[in-house]
């Protein structure tokens, strides 16, 4: 948990410390590509005194507000802490009002779709690739015939990991708990393999908690109280672990940042475990980094073959104020060079990117990187931490988009990248 750490009740009131700089629409990847949004400034801190002062009614904030990505880059770059994506995220709650669309509904249950999809993933895959099917979809629920779908896999990683769970290599480290998510159990499973091989191979007894969606594209959806049954699941789970020293790691940055900090600022789950399993939390890279700085991360890196790869830094990442980590592994990779991406946003923000109205206002957002994955060679991986970025990376370029994760295994020689 940081300094700048807020409870619920907290997260409102930071918009009285707003001075109106602008510098927060002046980052803000979204409103330079169109006027649905004007802002998170107009639409956050300002819009918030109306709302708490009930000149507007508190349960009728702007429309403008469901344009915003929940990107959180208004909030990191904010010079006073004022909280305006996540005073955004709740007021995008309030304008649904519980009264979710359909759409909305679907695509916000990744966990239900990845369990129902993956057994009949041939079929599912080969459907989602019709063209026809694609637009009756678009024209009947209102997801975008282009928009970038994931590739169910037929095997789970849970089911993968049951009959090959690696074994920990000397020196012994311990237990650490894997948060593998919906998309690294479902569509993802290179990535959760690649991530519970490396932690094995640094002396590691993995062990996969009972776990659910971490409720992230509820929450992003307006459906908190699907999003708080989630997270309450997750939080009786993961006490265990925390409780016992075991710390908690995940390859999905979107996934960790729920768990360190969703949970208390935004839906305000109610589990006396919650902050005690947050500071147990870390992304994968950041706990790779960790043990290296103790001196206890196995550096029998190999050079790889490819090279001169584009890293880009997700917002979600950012947001973990841990800066980036994956950067200083990639160093230890003799011969190895990675250039930090300067894009702001890829534009997909989880299932924002994939609605029609919001399809083109996320491409127009990631333009500048695909720009750069351009500019790097479409031979080569781009690197990025989180799954739906990797998605639209892939769908916007052609190129192959890879967890860090896989290039750290690939220069252990577990895996090829």
């Amino acid at each position: 948990m940081t300094d700048s750490a807020v409870n619920y009740h907290q997260v409102e009131f930071t918009a009285d410390l707003c001075i109106k700089c602008n510098i927060c629409t002046s980052a803000c990847p979204v409103a330079p590509v169109t006027p649905l949004f004007p802002g998170p400034k107009t639409v956050g801190p300002q819009a918030q005194r109306f709302r708490m002062n009930g000149e507007r009614g508190s349960d009728s904030p702007d429309l403008s507000v469901d344009y915003c990505s929940g990107c959180g880059i208004c909030t990191m770059v904010c010079p006073h802490g004022v909280k305006i994506m996540e005073m955004n995220t709740r007021a995008r709650e309030k304008l649904y009002d519980g009264k979710i669309p359909l759409r909305n509904r679907l695509i916000a249950r990744s966990e239900l779709l990845g369990k129902l999809g993956h057994k009949f993933a041939p079929l599912m895959n080969w459907g989602m690739n019709l063209r026809p099917a694609r637009i009756v979809v678009e024209k009947v629920i209102g997801i975008h015939r282009d928009a970038p779908l994931p590739k169910f896999k037929f095997t789970s990683f849970r089911e993968w990991f049951a009959r090959h769970k690696p074994a920990a290599k000397a020196p012994y480290r311990g237990k650490i708990a894997y948060f593998h998510a919906c998309a690294g159990n479902y569509f993802e499973t290179a990535v959760s393999i690649a991530a519970v091989q490396v932690l094995a191979h640094n002396g590691y007894d993995v062990i996969l908690p009972q776990q659910t969606c971490c409720g992230l594209p509820l929450q992003s959806n307006g459906e908190f109280t699907a999003a708080r049954s989630c997270a309450l699941t997750n939080l009786t789970s993961l006490a265990d672990c925390a409780r016992k020293g075991i710390p908690i790691v995940g390859a999905s940055t979107s996934c960790t940042l729920s768990l360190k900090s969703d949970y208390r600022e935004i839906l305000q789950v109610d589990h006396p475990d919650r902050d005690l399993v947050a500071e147990n939390v870390y992304d994968l890279s950041e706990f790779l980094l960790m043990l290296h700085h103790r001196g206890e991360l196995k550096t029998d890196f190999k050079p790889i073959p490819e090279n001169d790869l584009l890293y880009h830094a997700p917002c979600q990442q950012k947001a973990h104020n841990i800066g980036q980590p994956a950067l200083d592994l990639f160093d230890l990779i003799p011969g190895l060079r990675v250039k930090l991406s300067d894009a702001a946003c890829c534009g997909i923000a989880g299932t924002y990117g994939l609605k029609v109205e919001k399809y083109q206002i996320g491409m127009d957002v990631g333009a500048p990187l695909f720009q750069q994955v351009r500019a790097a060679g479409l031979d080569k991986p781009a690197i990025c931490d989180s799954e739906t970025c990797r998605w639209q990376i892939t769908h916007a370029t052609g190129a192959r988009s890879v967890h860090p994760i896989q290039v750290l295994a690939a220069a252990y020689g577990i895996a090829r990248l």
